[in-house]
């Protein structure tokens, strides 16, 4: 399922290729996230023209609406999205973990409410990879127990527990389907913010043979320190042959921290969550546009950006979309800031493949100081 194409001699950066059913996807990647089989503001064409093909839709939504049923009778999510690249669905585990006040998690699953009518649900770890099975998703993953920072190790302890629980019978019912090689089910790496808990954690879940590993419960409101120092210690126990995933992580600085240890995938809603608010990634840093200091601004977005929002609007212009509430300011900011994302991680295959990536990180960092990446 991976190759690797190339390693950087100073870190464990790494290129390669993952090789799902609707294709070839080259790493290291950022994954744009559709939460309900679309991305907010972009069409499928505009994702694939920006060279997108592994995007992330999110099983929780998709199965309160438009459910199960009506996906089963398009034929699943490529044929109903009309995407015909890869899809990598999340299990839902993050968004129960975010509906705290409405929810219970035991050992044989998960019991919420709807957040959009109230209705109640349960969930077993066997359900939702039935449901991911239905979506016709390139790479599955298992439910998990995400918890936040600051709880005690006994109760991280249990919580880690539950995910290796939750992550034999997943695989369980993963090899029943016998869908294996069109269908990738990843593994979740829990275990909070103690190093024996991630460690026990690693060893659980590597143990299982998942064809590709993710690293979980990090950049969920812990400092940058911290997740650095967390990060670090978790990839080290990942192997060499396969794919490794840090879920939730979509920053250049974030996206250098995981590629220095050797992470391939990565995804976050928050590069198009702050473009439809107006805020834009560019090579110093993230500006808000709606700012008055741009209001008579002819320039780009960002003046070394070729993407065709930079070579057709002005930050003026984008402002006034912005400020008339024009619905076509969150779709251009949007396509810049994915566009600006993809060129970045192009950027750092080509530093790794050249063995320069600790340069170009030093680089790119350098150029934004005094700016917020």
């Amino acid at each position: 399922m991976y190759r690797i194409v190339a390693e950087d001699g100073n870190s464990r950066a790494r290129c390669g290729i993952v090789s799902l059913a609707h294709g070839e996807v080259e790493t290291p990647v950022f994954m744009p996230v559709g939460t309900n089989a679309a991305v907010k503001a972009l069409s499928h064409r505009d994702l694939e023209d920006l060279g997108f093909r592994l995007i992330l839709a999110n099983t929780y939504h998709l199965y309160l609406r438009p459910g199960l049923e009506v996906l089963r009778e398009f034929g699943g999510l490529h044929s109903f999205s009309t995407w015909n690249r890869n899809i990598l669905t999340d299990s839902g585990g993050f968004q129960v973990f975010s509906l705290s006040p409405f929810r219970k998690i035991r050992p044989e699953g998960v019991a919420f409410k709807s957040h959009i009518d109230g209705s109640s649900h349960r969930l077993t770890p066997e359900d939702v990879v039935r449901a991911q099975l239905v979506f016709g998703s390139d790479v599955l993953m298992p439910l998990d127990f995400c918890t936040p920072p600051g709880i005690s190790h006994r109760e991280a302890r249990e919580a880690s527990d539950i995910t290796s629980l939750w992550a034999g019978r997943s695989r369980e019912e993963w090899l029943r389907s016998g869908m294996m090689e069109k269908n990738r089910l990843f593994g979740i790496i829990q275990g909070n913010f103690y190093k024996d808990l991630r460690e026990k954690s690693a060893e659980e879940i590597l143990e299982l043979d998942f064809p590709g590993i993710a690293i979980g419960g990090l950049s969920v409101g812990e400092s940058y320190e911290i997740f650095l120092e967390y990060l670090s210690h978790t990839a080290a126990f990942l192997p060499r042959e396969k794919p490794r995933y840090l879920m939730g992580i979509g920053t250049p600085d974030y996206i250098l921290a995981a590629v220095e240890n050797g992470i391939d995938m990565f995804d976050c809603v928050f590069p198009t969550r702050i473009a439809r608010n107006g805020t834009v990634f560019t090579s110093g840093g993230r500006i808000a546009l709606k700012r008055e200091t741009h209001a008579q601004s002819q320039d780009p977005i960002d003046p070394q950006c070729p993407c065709r929002v930079c070579r057709t609007y002005s930050r003026g212009y984008i402002r006034h979309l912005f400020k008339t509430r024009e619905i076509l300011g969150p779709m251009l900011a949007t396509y810049h800031n994915l566009a600006f994302l993809h060129s970045f991680v192009e950027k750092i295959r080509d530093s790794i493949k050249n063995n320069t990536f600790s340069e170009f990180k030093k680089s790119f960092l350098g150029a934004g100081e005094g700016g917020d990446f």
